[in-house]
């Protein structure tokens, strides 16, 4: 059977229905958590290399250079002659020479230690930052291995290191075993290094007060400084002899050129103070209270280049409790100042 064809049709097809737009979705980021904020390493931004060619330091050396063979060979001709007056004479100048060879020698691994133990704490800041930045073990491991050498052998860390040993095997988040190792091995010397910078500050702000002239107030005020400075490398792990400390003294003024943190306006101030206390004082105590602040500044920046693991934004110590303390010393020393 054959089945009848059709005859062709046309069909008039219904234009499309267009589909309703749906609005885009907006992306929104939210902001990190505290316990997940990035942490940085200030030692190895205030320590970045020059990339110009460093012909200061080539010149320096080599003077040093000619110095140390123009002093050798003096000392050479100083001896022989000593040999052609008296053989006695002779062999004292050889010990006494021998001697101060041996200081010298001492003095040069000292501050060579000084240098090497500054580079294992930016090594260390690196480190932790990675571990808590990225979730690396790898690195989490490294610093908690250089943290427990840097202060095995402390006294008064050995408490310390005994709680940490204890607990630091039930941790197996690397940020995690890293904010431990902080929270029982720095904050402790946080609080040491909180005293310290307010001792030298008050100081200052005392010198500053008592000193008859500038340039004796300049020497004094940096003085203090690099004293402070010092202290707290050494309290923080290391070993700061004169290079390491001048090298350390650049990291912080370095950092704190980058953070722009030695700007105190008279607004920011009283922004601190409040009440319009330093205000009140007289001309010379208000000097001296601007100073202790400056100096309170550069201790804090100070203490975040030496301190081994780098402390969150939202835990870092805030100038404005040590202006306070710094401008009330200033108003009671003030007050209790006798009248001439």
């Amino acid at each position: 059977m054959s089945e009848k064809m059709r005859s062709p049709q046309a069909f008039r097809l219904a234009p499309p229905k267009s589909a309703p737009r749906t609005k885009q979705p907006q992306i929104e980021f939210a902001p990190l958590p505290e316990h997940n904020a990035l942490v940085e390493a200030p030692m190895a931004e205030a320590n970045a290399k020059p990339r110009h060619t460093p012909w200061g330091y080539l010149l320096l050396v080599s003077l040093l250079t000619l110095i140390t063979l123009w002093f050798g060979l003096t000392i050479t001709k100083m001896i022989a002659d000593f040999f052609i007056w008296s053989l006695t004479l002779g062999w004292i100048s050889v010990a006494l020479a021998a001697i101060a060879g041996l200081a010298f020698a001492a003095i040069f691994l000292r501050e060579l230690f000084g240098l090497w133990r500054l580079r294992q704490i930016e090594k260390l800041q690196i480190a932790s930052a990675r571990a808590i930045n990225q979730n690396d073990a790898t690195a989490a491991a490294t610093a908690t291995r250089e943290l427990k050498q840097l202060y095995t052998g402390r006294p008064d860390m050995a408490w310390a290191l005994r709680s940490w040993s204890e607990h630091a095997g039930d941790i197996i988040d690397p940020p995690a075993a890293i904010r431990l190792a902080e929270r029982l091995l720095l904050e402790p010397l946080d609080e040491q290094a909180h005293r310290i910078i307010a001792r030298r500050a008050r100081r200052v702000t005392l010198l500053t007060t008592v000193t008859p002239t500038a340039a004796l107030d300049m020497l004094l005020v940096g003085g203090q400084n690099l004293f402070m400075i010092r202290e707290l490398g050494e309290l923080y792990g290391g070993r700061p002899s004169f290079i390491a400390t001048l090298r350390l003294t650049r990291m912080v003024l370095t950092h704190l050129a980058v953070a722009a943190g030695l700007a105190l306006t008279d607004n920011f101030l009283h922004l601190f103070v409040g009440k319009g206390l330093l205000g009140r004082l007289s001309a010379r105590f208000g000097e001296g209270a601007i100073n202790g602040i400056l100096t309170a500044r550069i201790g804090l920046a100070a203490c975040e280049v030496c301190r081994p693991i780098a402390r969150e934004a939202s835990k870092r110590e805030t100038l404005g409790a040590l202006a306070k303390e710094i401008v009330s010393f200033a108003k009671n020393a003030e007050d209790e100042a006798p009248v001439l």
